[in-house]
């Protein structure tokens, strides 16, 4: 197996209080992995400390030779400002500053390009509509099809499919098979266990630490997400179970 990442004692948090303690293990390059757990667990936390927003408390996360801007990064839904004056096209284009700086023009690939993203997420048609005028679903295909433009090697997608319609969840899921498909290595936070059960061939349990990592089988079972939940009460007493209860 080759690494694409590798926690080596890592520990993540806020204000010198850790929400991630002493994490250590490895994702291999082109991997397909869910990071499921309660509220919480430090899901959010890990993906910060991966794309490097957040700084270790100790330890490190070696990232196996990739740039930052080889890695794409969704945020949560709730994380983004929608009331920033800017537009689909806009927004969508800025997963070029990659390829062109963030100070450069673009120009008729680029455009095409843009535009090609758009389609393939369905937006055709949106490209000057404000994004405080979408719906959350709309807002959440307009990143992906940054991400598209991003052509990152490392993806990691926070809640990349909390409260949107089924259908959204199917074709943006769609991208995410794609991408696996081209060797990519791939991260989601969810709290869909059925989801991860049935399309994810792995799977990180955490609860600021990890319980388990493995197969879906091996991971999600009753006692696992039971130690999981038992795991973040003894920090939060508002930490809440997964979605799905395990069968």
């Amino acid at each position: 197996m080759v690494p694409q990442l590798v926690f080596r004692d890592l520990t993540l948090g806020y204000e010198r209080h850790p929400a991630i303690h002493h994490l250590d293990g490895m994702v291999e390059r082109g991997a397909l992995m869910a990071v499921v757990g309660p509220n919480g667990a430090g899901k959010s936390t890990l993906f910060k400390g991966i794309v490097g927003i957040l700084s270790p408390l100790s330890g490190r996360v070696d990232r196996c030779g990739l740039d930052r801007r080889d890695i794409a990064y969704l945020p949560q839904v709730a994380e983004i400002d929608r009331t920033f004056p800017i537009s689909v096209y806009d927004l969508v284009a800025m997963g070029l500053w990659r390829q062109t700086g963030l100070f450069a023009g673009i120009g008729t690939r680029e455009r095409d390009r843009v535009h090609h993203a758009l389609a393939a997420v369905g937006l055709t048609g949106f490209e000057k509509r404000p994004i405080g005028n979408l719906s959350g679903g709309q807002l959440q295909r307009v990143l992906f099809a940054r991400l598209l433009l991003q052509d990152a090697r490392l993806i990691v997608l926070d809640e990349p499919f909390n409260a949107i319609d089924t259908k959204t969840a199917d074709d943006l899921f769609g991208l995410v098979r794609r991408w696996h498909g081209e060797g990519r290595t791939i991260l989601a936070a969810l709290h869909d266990i059925e989801m991860v059960r049935t399309s994810f061939p792995e799977v990180l349990l955490l609860a600021r630490e990890a319980v388990a990592r493995g197969t879906p089988a091996d991971v999600l079972t009753p006692g696992n997400l039971q130690k999981a939940r038992r795991m973040c009460e003894a920090f939060d007493d508002d930490a809440g179970e997964c979605r799905v209860a395990a069968e």
